[in-house]
């Protein structure tokens, strides 16, 4: 048994600390017993980034809504591929609405805290927002097969139920490759610490902080995160090879043409393989600086989503006279407005 005088010692010392602001922090990191509440996320210190993500956060949700309001309204916009890109735009939305908004509301209020249930969360819409947009891209290089290896029966197969039927496919692929190891995560015990050394809930990060062995659980994400990924990269290739068969039939100009209207999407899918696989060994590496790995986990889940309608918009002309047509009548409607609002005299 403690002595009298041992207790006394550890209340003085809970009492001090709480006069000092920290004791919130420090009694849970001692707690052994209880199930942890909440979870506190220490991630990058340095307040220099708030400016850089909130400026990141901007763009991107300028740069997708922009891309969903162009093919809402534009007409010309109304084809397979802008269908399978506004969806694309709005999950890259979500997906940086869910982890974000909590970094800058860290990085202002200093409160670190985020429930066990909003953690769990967070990394369900995390995993399923970045599988879903694999999808997304792995529809949209078969919307790019049709086009180009079937250009006759383009309009007979991409039907706007086909496209419907892959989009829907495409979120539900994500939802239930990743629904498993969370379900399974939550079901685990946690009992301090309960300091998650990310920037958000980070899956692997929280996996850490149960109280008994997680190897099995590590092993199973791990899997079903190759699965998702190298099944629609898989998908990916298959198409482009058989674009690239096509392609060596046709002449230099329709080479061009159809080369143009791939190159966008390639892009893409580069910038969004490559930085995942970059995630996934830095987490392997045992050796790897903890403010490195947060930094690439960081650049991976900003990067894509804002480099996706820059990419388009740059790269498609279609989007470009979309963005000409969208602006003109802007200006047009401003302008009929001046000239309507009678003058005071």
């Amino acid at each position: 048994m403690y002595s009298i005088d041992y207790i006394s010692l550890h209340i003085l010392i809970a009492y001090k600390l709480s006069r000092s602001g920290s004791a919130r922090l420090c009694i849970t990191r001692m707690n052994t017993s209880g199930s942890v509440e909440y979870f506190i996320l220490d991630g990058l210190k340095d307040k220099i980034v708030l400016p850089i993500f909130f400026t990141v956060y901007v763009s991107v949700l300028s740069g997708n809504s922009m891309i969903i309001y162009l093919v809402r309204t534009d007409p010309k916009l109304d084809t397979p591929m802008y269908f399978f890109l506004h969806n694309l735009s709005f999950s890259d939305i979500v997906y940086t609405s869910v982890t974000i908004p909590k970094m800058l509301s860290v990085f202002l209020t200093g409160d670190k805290t985020i429930s066990k249930t909003g953690c769990f969360m967070q990394i369900q819409f995390v995993l399923w927002m970045g599988l879903t947009g694999r999808g997304l891209l792995t529809a949209m290089a078969f919307d790019r097969y049709v086009a180009i290896c079937n250009p006759l029966r383009y309009t007979t197969i991409m039907t706007r139920k086909l496209c419907v039927l892959l989009i829907f496919a495409s979120w539900t692929y994500g939802a239930l490759i990743v629904l498993p190891p969370v379900i399974w995560a939550t079901q685990l015990p946690y009992c301090g610490p309960n300091v998650v050394k990310h920037m958000f809930c980070d899956h692997s990060s929280v996996l850490t902080l149960a109280c008994v062995d997680t190897t099995r659980n590590s092993f199973f994400a791990l899997a079903l995160a190759l699965i998702g990924l190298l099944l629609t990269f898989l998908l990916i290739l298959i198409s482009y090879v058989y674009i690239g068969k096509a392609m060596r039939r046709m002449s230099m100009a329709q080479k061009l043409k159809a080369g143009a209207t791939c190159v966008s999407h390639l892009i893409v899918v580069f910038i969004s393989y490559c930085s995942a696989f970059f995630v996934y060994i830095s987490y392997r590496v045992s050796k790897f600086d903890p403010e490195v790995r947060i930094m690439i986990a960081l650049l991976y889940s900003v990067l894509t989503p804002l480099l996706n309608p820059i990419i388009y918009s740059l790269r498609n002309k279609e989007l470009q006279d979309a963005m000409k047509r969208a602006f003109c009548k802007c200006a047009v409607r401003s302008e009929v407005a001046r000239k309507t609002v009678p003058s005071v005299a």
